[in-house]
């Protein structure tokens, strides 16, 4: 499935889903015979696309550490010598542009240039790659849900998940993952009155036994059914107090709360 960004503040640019492990997504960018991927845990997967599309691999950008992130970088860089960037952490072999929070990457062949933004919670040094209507977040936002706590805490995600909430409503997010309808099972609990939801969930159930992604999302969808980005929200307040016998004092709150039920539901 090839997804064209259309857009008409920015230049078309193919982004491809490469479906690998049992739910990731590597996404693969393409123009003009050049590609970049996001986040490839499987080199074999990337290379077979390569050479169905007919394209040199120029770029590999990297959100964060896990292993179905990284595991395929040092297969690619060997047979590609691509341009890698990644956090500035020193945890990724391999990273030849370690980049930060300000950093701007210009990836020439596909005409596009992505900002760097320190989104920490997921793991303490994790980054996503921000472009005109494009967002590559890793682990840190989903459809529907977040990521777990795996080295940074429950302040630093709920503040990354604001930081991304504030983005322009037309921004598309490539998840990393198809948690898309077990995320929404959590929120049909954690929000249980919530019709656009719900009328969400129908159209990625369609999609899901057509065989077809549920991503990208978009940011302005997420505020409306990720209770992540909603804990200001009266029902998602309601329903974590209900949960955890206790009302929370703020949205921080709220959120920490929310991430520990979805941890064990």
């Amino acid at each position: 499935m090839v997804m064209k960004n259309q857009h008409p503040k920015i230049r078309s640019c193919d982004i491809i889903p490469l479906p690998a492990f049992r739910d990731n997504y590597i996404w693969l960018l393409r123009r003009d015979g050049a590609a970049a991927v996001v986040d490839p845990g499987d080199a074999d997967v990337v290379d077979a696309a390569l050479r169905q599309h007919g394209l040199r691999l120029d770029a590999i950008l990297i959100t964060h550490h896990h292993a179905d992130h990284i595991g395929g970088v040092a297969e690619l860089v060997q047979r590609h010598a691509p341009a890698v960037y990644g956090p500035a952490d020193g945890n990724i072999p391999f990273v030849t542009h370690p980049v930060r929070e300000g950093d701007q990457i210009a990836l020439e062949a596909l005409d596009i240039r992505f900002d760097v933004l320190e989104v920490p919670g997921h793991t303490a040094t994790h980054i996503a790659y921000l472009a005109p209507w494009i967002l590559f977040p890793g682990d840190t936002l989903f459809s529907g849900g977040c990521g777990r706590l795996l080295g940074g805490t429950a302040s630093q995600l709920h503040e990354s998940l604001q930081r991304l909430a504030r983005l322009p409503g037309e921004t598309r997010v490539y998840c990393a993952h198809e948690y898309t309808l077990a995320n929404l099972d959590f929120a049909r609990q954690s929000e249980p009155e919530n019709a656009e939801r719900e009328r969400v969930r129908k159209e990625c159930e369609l999609l899901r036994a057509a065989g077809r992604p549920t991503l990208p999302t978009t940011i302005e969808r997420e505020r409306e059914i990720n209770p992540f980005l909603r804990t200001h929200v009266d029902g998602v307040l309601r329903a974590v107090s209900a949960h955890a016998g206790t009302r929370p004092h703020n949205a921080g709150e709220c959120f920490a709360a929310l991430r520990a039920w979805k941890d064990v539901f």
